[in-house]
């Protein structure tokens, strides 16, 4: 594979050149969630030339999946393969000097310190808030940056969590919502759109963490669009937050 020639675009940005793509293709990332947030970011961070891709996912492919989720095709689902490893297998054959890991895993406290220690962010693919809360204490305690990302029908948010100053995820959402008080995917739907510019901004942002960018998002990101609104909120470190306020 000829670098210069191709990531040729990515370096011409200012933003990046030569060395912003040297420093990429040394760049690792968890991403938590390999569904239609997580390939899209998956897919974009694989492109962007990151050297190091951890996908992490127990499910397995179902044709309602196809909609949204860009990694996957028909016989995917027709063979119920597992989202985490059929992700990884289309990356591998995008960009050969990615390293690709699939884990065939849910997140949980027993094992979200090592999916989430060793790499310089984590990005939200998920669809609980049980899972997020679990990424956001982990990657406090242990000063990673990781990004939160949602979606539902044609509506999208995300937020960068960095490790010191705050906000973080409990700062917004102090407590999970209960089940069944807001309506889910199921019963109001998910445009593929509104998942591919999520999952694009959480990509972006995660290559500005990474080159050390003076321009990281420190505002919440809020997208709307069916009415094509889009809307910066200002989110602070709650006194009262358990990660920081009372740490």
């Amino acid at each position: 594979m000829n670098f210069l020639s191709r990531y040729q675009r990515q370096i011409a940005f200012r933003g990046i050149g030569e060395p912003g793509q040297a420093r990429l293709a040394l760049a690792r990332a968890t991403i938590i969630g390999v569904g239609a947030l997580g390939t899209a970011i998956a897919n974009s961070l694989c492109r962007a030339g990151f050297g190091f891709i951890r996908l992490v996912d127990g499910d397995r492919i179902e044709e309602s999946n196809l909609q949204r989720q860009m990694l996957f095709d028909e016989d995917d689902a027709a063979a119920g393969r597992y989202k985490a490893e059929a992700a990884a297998a289309r990356l591998s054959r995008v960009n050969s000097a990615a390293l690709i890991e699939p884990i065939v895993a849910r997140a949980d406290a027993s094992n979200i310190e090592a999916l989430v220690g060793d790499v310089d962010v984590v990005l939200d693919g998920s669809d609980n808030f049980e899972v997020r809360y679990l990424i956001n204490d982990a990657c406090r305690r242990l000063g990673v940056p990781w990004i939160y990302g949602g979606v539902l029908g044609d509506a999208g948010v995300t937020m960068n969590v960095l490790p010191r100053g705050g906000p973080c995820l409990r700062c917004l959402v102090p407590e999970p919502p209960e089940p069944g008080s807001f309506a889910t995917p199921e019963t109001v739907g998910v445009l593929n759109q509104i998942t591919a510019i999520i999952g694009s901004v959480e990509a972006v942002e995660a290559m500005k963490i990474v080159l050390r960018s003076p321009d990281v998002r420190r505002s919440l990101l809020s997208v709307s669009l069916w009415d094509a609104s889009f809307q910066e909120i200002a989110i602070e470190a709650g006194e009262a937050c358990p990660v920081c306020g009372r740490r």
